[in-house]
């Protein structure tokens, strides 16, 4: 899910401005003629903007670096140019509680309890087209609750990957093997819906399905979720960027990055052409992969770690005239499977959004793989329903939108994590005046993802 979570049980579910301002104009190599920054920051998601926010109100100046041309990240709301109605395919939901309440309101977006839509539920085997008749989801909470007492063992991990030593074997369980020994198999369908973009959930360790349904998404299950007002998660970012105003660099990449001395050189590709910047830090709040920082002075240390990562798909969507009612989710479920799950790469359904002729769907998978190939499968399945609902003689579907949220769900094996992976990856902080933040050391959940660069930020002001 994005929660603070990009998606929720199916059951449930479903700017431009002016960049790169006075700060380091001189494509010049002269260092008198640049300007230094407290803070870079590569990447505008969740974690990169948070970041800028809370340094600037800390009296630091920062410059946030972004590829995409909006911030936001993993957070994308359409508005469909009919009815003037929007759909989250993005971050859904985030959790009550004072950091999120008090990030919100320093940047003048009201929150509600979260509500749902509602309509009827239909579950389908997407791969057949065939309608579960007889079909009736399992009660979790008791489930849930067995399981919340497992997780309860490890209370750092709310935190980060913060792990005992040595690693307890449960969390390297696969997590087939953990529902058995501890009997949680009436949950299973449930934490599955949650941790969409997971992969093969049963063939995961547990460490990685305790961290993205970990405690705090357990107690939004029980006890609700925050959503915004005016029903517009993006207002966030675009409030963001309005305050942090001309410290934002959209549509930018890094060229190169040198951190051999005191400070941090970096050479950006602008749509204003190349700029150079100075910082005295840099936080990195992008995925961690290799290939996904290119032009950077990587370690061999950050290197060896960076390499082990392993990444998922995860692809949203709302489709049109699909023929299918519009008060209506189907549910992904495959009876001749364990717990019903479905096996992936496939859609987790096609959900209703509330508004006429408009689908959402979300669609997953255990490695990366093209987003074309994953249009394909999705208008596939599509087809299968539409043929068991009769549907014909309407128009062609089209996506009214459509993201990649690719890389997601970055994790290591269980011999990597055994040997200390995580309390590796923790002691680059720091290290050649560079920091990270972002879901591949917290999880995907905004919320958490906050607090965990809180405990950041006395170290990079320091």
């Amino acid at each position: 899910m994005l929660l603070s979570s990009l998606s929720l049980p199916l059951l449930f579910f479903f700017a431009t401005v002016t960049t790169g301002g006075p700060l380091g104009e001189r494509d010049d190599n002269n260092e008198e003629n640049l300007t230094e920054f407290d803070v870079a920051i590569i990447g505008g998601g969740s974690a990169g903007t948070y970041s800028a926010v809370r340094l600037h109100d800390m009296g630091k100046t920062v410059a946030v670096i972004e590829q995409k041309d909006r911030l936001g990240g993993h957070t994308e709301t359409f508005t469909d140019p009919i009815t003037g109605e929007k759909v989250e395919i993005g971050v859904v939901v985030w959790y009550d509680n004072d950091l999120v309440k008090a990030y919100f309101n320093r940047l003048n977006v009201p929150l509600v309890r979260a509500s749902f839509s509602g309509g009827s539920q239909i579950p389908i085997n997407v791969q057949t087209g065939q309608l579960i008749s007889n079909y009736t989801p399992e009660r979790p909470a008791a489930a849930l609750a067995a399981y919340s007492a497992q997780l309860a063992k490890y209370p750092r991990l709310e935190d980060g990957y913060y792990l005992p030593s040595p690693v307890p074997e449960d969390l390297l369980l696969p997590f087939g093997d953990f529902v058995k020994k501890y009997d949680l198999g009436p949950a299973v369908f449930t934490i599955f819906s949650y941790n969409q973009g997971q992969g093969d959930l049963l063939n995961t360790p547990t460490l990685y399905v305790f961290k993205l349904f970990g405690a705090g998404v357990l107690n939004g299950f029980f006890n609700g979720f925050l959503a915004t007002a005016r029903h517009d998660n993006s207002e966030l970012y675009r409030n963001a960027q309005a305050f942090l105003g001309r410290s934002v660099y959209l549509d930018t990449t890094v060229s190169s990055i040198d951190r051999s001395s005191s400070r941090v050189r970096l050479s950006l590709n602008t749509p204003h052409g190349r700029r150079k910047l100075i910082a005295k830090k840099l936080l990195v709040a992008v995925p961690p992969l290799v290939s996904n920082l290119a032009g950077f002075d990587l370690s061999r240390r950050e290197k060896a770690l960076f390499s082990q990562f392993q990444a998922h798909t995860y692809e949203t969507g709302v489709l049109r005239n699909t023929g299918l009612p519009s008060n209506t989710t189907y549910t992904n479920v495959d009876p001749s499977r364990p717990y019903n799950l479905p096996r992936l790469p496939n859609i987790y359904g096609f959900s209703n959004t509330g508004i006429p002729n408009l689908i959402g769907v979300k669609y997953g998978g255990n490695s990366p793989e093209s987003s074309g190939e994953a249009r394909s499968d999705i208008i596939n399945s599509l087809n299968r329903v539409r043929a068991t609902e009769g549907v014909t003689g309407v128009e062609d579907a089209e996506f009214a939108v459509y993201s990649s949220h690719q890389p997601f769900q970055l994790q290591v094996s269980v011999d990597a994590i055994r040997d200390g992976f995580y309390e590796k990856l923790y002691a680059l902080q720091g290290k050649k005046n560079t920091f990270y933040t972002g879901a591949a050391w917290q999880t995907h959940d905004s919320s958490a993802i906050w607090q965990f660069t809180e405990s950041l930020l006395p170290k990079i002001v320091a």
